[in-house]
C-alpha cells in the first residue's frame, strides 16, 4: 500500500469527517490528478502490460523515471528517480520510451471530460487540473457527486483512473487529491481545513522543498501546525520575508486564488541530456538546431511568438549556466531562434566578439527556451531591407503542413539527417496540451 493511500485510510479511520461522506457544501474547488498517467496510458495501449511493473522514461544511462505504474512503485520506484536506481530496485521492470503523442491525446480527452462539467478548468500539466464546480450543482449535484461523475466517466471512456481532492481552496484540494491516491476521493469540509492540514509535515506546503525543509527543521518546525503557530519573525529568519508570508497563509488554510480557465503559456522550451558529455561543436550545433526547431514547432502550434531566447547549459559537474537575449521583434522561426542560441553558446565557449574566456568545455545538457510570449495573430513583423518575399518563416510553415499530413519525421533540416555520434535522452515536459512527442515530466 502506498504512503499516500495509507495516509488517507488512516485519516478516515481517525476522523470520519474526512472522506466521501464529509460535508462539501463549502467546497467548490476540485483538484483532479490522473494516477500514474504516462504508465497508465501505456498499459491502456498495451493490455498485455496490465499488472506488470511499467516504467516510462529512464531508457538511457542518464535518464530519469517519468512515470511508474503502482506495481513498480511497490518496489520503491518514484517519478524523477535516476534510471539506474529504478533498475536496481525493480529488476523485472518494463522500461518504455515516452510517447507524448499518446499522452497528449489522452490529456485532451481528459480535459474534455472536465470541461463537460464546468468551463472553469485550469490545467496544471497534461495530467492534472483545478476545477471550479460552483456553477454545476444544479445539473450535476454536489461537488462530491461531480467528483464521482468525473472518475466514472474517465474510467468508462478512457480506461484510466484519477484521484480527486474536494475542498474550499486550490491548495487544500491539491493536498487532498495527493492523499486520495490511487483512485480515490478525499473531501475536506470548510470547517475542518485546519484539522486536516495541521498534522501534515511541512513538506506538504507549496514552496517547501528539501532545502527549505532542512532550514525549518533546524528551527524546530516539522508540521504545518508548527508553521501556523510560529512567530512571523522566526519564519522570516528561516526562509526569508516573502516565503514566510506565503507559508504562514497556507498553514492557516488561506488561499484566495481563483481557478483561472485561460492561463497563458509563459514560455515554450525543450532540452536534451546527452548520454556522453560532448564538446564537439558540430554535435553541439546539431543538438541546438534540433531543439530550436522543436521549440519553433510548438510556438506555431500554440499560435505564439516570443521575444526572448534563453539558453541553458549544464556542465559535467552539474553547474548550470543560463543566458538570454531579447529580440527586436517576436519570432516563431526555428532558424532565428537557433541563430541567437548558437551565438549565446559561442560566447560561453569563448568564441566570437563578445567572448570573455571559455566557461564551457564539455556539455552534459543543452536547453532552448523562448519567453515573453504573445499571440502570433497580433504580432507585427518589421520587414528587413533586401529580405526575400518568402524565407524561413514560410518554409517552416510548409514543413508544419507536411508534418501534419505525413508525420514529423518526413521533413527535417538537412544537417540533422546524419545521426549525431552521441545519443541523447530528452527530458523536458511540453506545455499542457502539446501534441508533439517530447520529454517527460513526473506524473
Amino acid at each position: 500500500m502506498g504512503r499516500s493511500q495509507q495516509f488517507r485510510r488512516d485519516a478516515e479511520r481517525a476522523d470520519p469527517r474526512f472522506g466521501v461522506g464529509a460535508d462539501d457544501s463549502g467546497c467548490p474547488i476540485l483538484h483532479v490528478d490522473m494516477d500514474a498517467f504516462f504508465a497508465a496510458v501505456e498499459v491502456q495501449r498495451r493490455p498485455e502490460l496490465r499488472g506488470k511493473p511499467v516504467i516510462v522514461g529512464g531508457t538511457g544511462p542518464r535518464g530519469v523515471v517519468s512515470s511508474a505504474s503502482y506495481e513498480a512503485r511497490a518496489y520503491g520506484v518514484r517519478s524523477a528517480m535516476p534510471a539506474m536506481r529504478a533498475r536496481s530496485l525493480c529488476r523485472n521492470a518494463i522500461f518504455l520510451p515516452p510517447n507524448f503523442a499518446a499522452y497528449s491525446a489522452a490529456s485532451e480527452a481528459v480535459m474534455g471530460i472536465f470541461r463537460s462539467v464546468t468551463p472553469l478548468v485550469e490545467p496544471l500539466s497534461l495530467d492534472e487540473a483545478f476545477l471550479d464546480v460552483s456553477g454545476g450543482r444544479r445539473l450535476f449535484g454536489t461537488p462530491t457527486a461531480i467528483a464521482a461523475h468525473i472518475r466514472a466517466t474517465v474510467s468508462r471512456e478512457l480506461g484510466l483512473s484519477c484521484s480527486v481532492g474536494v475542498a474550499p481552496t486550490k491548495f487544500v484540494a491539491k493536498v487532498a487529491s495527493a492523499r486520495a491516491k490511487p483512485d480515490g476521493v478525499l473531501v475536506v469540509a470548510a470547517p475542518l481545513v485546519l484539522a486536516f492540514l495541521h498534522p501534515l509535515p511541512i513538506e506538504a506546503l507549496w514552496g517547501v522543498g528539501e532545502k527549505a525543509a532542512e532550514k525549518m527543521h533546524r528551527w524546530g518546525l516539522r508540521t504545518v501546525a508548527d508553521i501556523a503557530a510560529a512567530p512571523i519573525g522566526m519564519l522570516r529568519q528561516a526562509v526569508g520575508s516573502a516565503a514566510a508570508e506565503h507559508l504562514a497563509a497556507l498553514a492557516r488554510g488561506q488561499d484566495p486564488r481563483p481557478v483561472e480557465s485561460a492561463r497563458p503559456d509563459r514560455s515554450v522550451g525543450a532540452e536534451v541530456t546527452f548520454d556522453v558529455d560532448i564538446d564537439d561543436p558540430v554535435e553541439l550545433r546539431r543538438a541546438l538546431l534540433r531543439l530550436s526547431d522543436r521549440v519553433a514547432v510548438r510556438l506555431r502550434a500554440g499560435g505564439h511568438v516570443g521575444r526572448t531566447v534563453a539558453l541553458k547549459v549544464r556542465l559535467p559537474d552539474f553547474t548550470t549556466l543560463n543566458r538570454s537575449r531579447t529580440l527586436s521583434s517576436a519570432t516563431d522561426v526555428g532558424r532565428e531562434i537557433f541563430a541567437v542560441a548558437w551565438e549565446l553558446l559561442e560566447v560561453l565557449r569563448g568564441i566570437g566578439p563578445q567572448r570573455r574566456g571559455p566557461q564551457v568545455g564539455q556539455v552534459r545538457l543543452l536547453g532552448v527556451r523562448v519567453e515573453s510570449l504573445g499571440s502570433s495573430a497580433q504580432a507585427a513583423r518589421q520587414p528587413v531591407l533586401g529580405e526575400p518575399e518568402h524565407g524561413w518563416r514560410e518554409a517552416e510553415r510548409a514543413a508544419d503542413a507536411a508534418a501534419a499530413r505525413f508525420g514529423r519525421s518526413v521533413i527535417t533540416p538537412a544537417s540533422l539527417l546524419r545521426s549525431p555520434g552521441a545519443q541523447s535522452v530528452e527530458n523536458t515536459p511540453p506545455p499542457s496540451g502539446d501534441p508533439l512527442s517530447d520529454p517527460p515530466s513526473p506524473s
